[in-house]
């Protein structure tokens, strides 16, 4: 079995998301709690949430199998004091929200340092985290990283910084990873080569634990390995390819996992995409 999906709107409520969801093939998704571009986060409403629920049972989805996504604003690295403030209430509101919601996952980008250095960036990170797992201790949310491109002051590009933050926080046991191909592919991980997908396994082995690898963000590259670019391009018309990605879902540690897009366009463009990537699972023998 296969689980795919994208990130999808909020915009006509959460109840719309399982059936808009089943509408395009998928079986998992992606969501924000409220927008990703500003600081406030909106409390739910009871009649939503009940009707989310209702929509993902009747739906068939998985509460496992879905992401909510952090606010874009989100910096738990930054130096500046009233960012980190700013991003730390946050990112509580919008892990209780994921967790009235009945999601069993939040995704955040660890954060930029700015400047300030790598170990600095990772220790505002950790301290950050503690901030907040005191604050949500009770809920039943996994706070997710995101390996992210290697540009600008960015921490979490390699395996081996994820597994800094989450091996000396001592909330290790509620943190695990999601792998974004695309940023992986700027940061060096060339999928497109088995030896190379057996590289990333291993480091994520070596540093993390693969039991810690919950979800994957699918998405093609508009630039070539390297690039740090950090432009996300259709399945199987960017860089990475429909090949490369054969290559990544012939290893079943990847293939087992949600995969979700977060590709250019809407519903229909999300669609097609999962069209693609069914196929190559039928390729593989998979589907």
């Amino acid at each position: 079995m296969i689980k795919i999906g994208a990130h999808m709107k909020i915009s006509k409520g959460f109840t719309k998301v399982p059936p808009d969801t089943a509408n395009i093939g998928g079986n998992t998704f992606q969501i924000f709690t409220s927008s990703p571009r500003v600081w406030k986060v909106n409390p739910l409403k009871e009649n939503d949430v009940e009707g989310f629920k209702n929509a993902m049972t009747e739906f068939n989805i998985n509460f496992e199998d879905v992401l909510v996504h952090s606010s874009y604003l989100i910096n738990l690295a930054s130096p500046k004091d009233d960012i980190r403030e700013k991003s730390i209430n946050a990112m509580i509101e919008e892990i209780k929200a994921t967790d009235e919601l009945g999601i069993l996952h939040y995704n955040f980008h660890p954060g930029s340092h700015l400047g300030e250095g790598e170990e600095f960036g990772i220790n505002k990170i950790l301290e950050g985290l503690d901030i907040v797992f005191k604050e949500i201790q009770n809920t039943k949310v996994t706070i997710l990283l995101e390996n992210v491109a290697q540009k600008g002051s960015n921490i979490g590009y390699t395996m081996e910084q994820l597994g800094r933050i989450i091996n000396k926080s001592p909330w290790k046991e509620r943190l695990g990873i999601t792998y974004d191909t695309c940023h992986g592919f700027d940061s060096n991980y060339d999928i497109r080569k088995k030896e190379e997908v057996q590289r990333l396994l291993d480091e994520i082995d070596k540093y993390i634990g693969l039991n810690k690898l919950k979800m994957i963000h699918l998405n093609d590259s508009k630039y070539d390995v390297g690039a740090a670019k950090d432009r996300h391009e259709f399945i199987g018309k960017g860089y990475i390819g429909r090949e490369g990605f054969k290559t990544f879902f012939s290893f079943d540690e990847i293939s087992k996992l949600p995969l979700i897009l977060e590709t250019p366009g809407d519903d229909p463009e999300h669609s097609q995409d999962i069209k693609v990537v069914k196929d190559i699972f039928k390729e593989l023998g998979k589907l």
